[in-house]
């Protein structure tokens, strides 16, 4: 087993307004499911954020759970939280790999979501990161969507789409050889 090391972590983001975040559950392992949502939601609320909390049966559930709450309801962050232990089968291996990449997609498409599933080798390695008192990694998925959120804030005020004009007015429309046109 490795030994711990140090990590730097950002102290957390200050952000204006109401921040509403989802926290989406798979308890399979109960008691490492409760000890990731109890850091999480420290987290959550020493950063004024509301939270709101559902459970799914398995891993494999957290993504399109997250996907369908981005679509249908009101909140600026998400925060998955659960737990795959290896087993006997190769079943770890696509619960690890299909949860971790619905995920890295929903945050490319603009998500914010903090990954707080732990991938371990055995109870003891999800016990020491689950506890709020130890690695306390539901908290730094909080953490995680929290700074996500508080960059798609920054950013939603310098939007960029079709239409973008940058400082000054001037701009060249491709394939224009007559020069710069004022917006």
């Amino acid at each position: 087993m490795a030994g711990y090391e140090t990590h730097d972590q950002l102290p957390l983001p200050k952000i204006d307004g109401r921040v509403r975040l989802l926290f989406v559950v798979a308890p399979y392992y109960r008691d490492i499911a409760d000890n990731l949502v109890a850091g999480a939601r420290a987290v959550a609320e020493e950063a004024g954020a509301q939270v709101d909390v559902v459970e799914v049966p398995g891993a494999l559930e957290i993504p399109p759970a997250i996907a369908m709450a981005s679509r249908m309801a009101d909140y600026d962050g998400f925060v998955a939280l659960g737990c795959v232990i290896r087993g006997e089968t190769t079943h770890y291996d696509t619960v690890c790999n299909d949860s971790s990449r619905g995920l890295t997609l929903l945050g490319l498409n603009g998500v914010c979501i903090g990954n707080g599933i732990l991938t371990v080798e055995n109870r003891a390695q999800a016990e020491v990161r689950a506890d709020p008192k130890g690695q306390n990694k539901g908290g730094g998925a909080a953490a995680a969507a929290l700074h996500l959120v508080a960059l798609s804030r920054k950013w939603a005020r310098r939007t960029h789409g079709i239409g973008f004009r940058p400082e000054g007015g001037e701009f060249r429309i491709a394939g224009d050889s007559e020069g710069s046109q004022t917006a």
